[in-house]
């Protein structure tokens, strides 16, 4: 999909056409996360954000020892205590 050319109306809002919207997977009433890097206005959907996160936490390297990430401790961590306040 090439460059497309959209306008700003007077109170700042931009309208994304709808192949656009197709492509990224924005459902109605979707958000974005907007930015601008090197001076250009990016919007990130929440989908590819989580995907971003995930790809940045998966590639740190797993601890030494008990083979586990940080990751899988901090959750076993939080079940251990969700069971505790769960009581008998």
């Amino acid at each position: 999909m090439g460059v497309v050319s959209v306008k700003v109306d007077p109170s700042g809002r931009v309208v994304i056409p709808k192949e656009l919207r197709d492509a990224l997977g924005i459902p109605q009433g979707g958000e974005l996360r907007l930015s601008i890097v090197d001076g250009e206005l990016r919007g990130l959907t929440r989908m590819a954000a989580i995907e971003q996160v995930r790809a940045k936490y998966a590639a740190l390297p797993v601890r030494e020892g008990n083979g586990r990430s940080g990751v899988d401790d901090l959750i076993a961590a939080r079940r251990a205590e969700a069971a505790r306040d769960a009581g008998p």
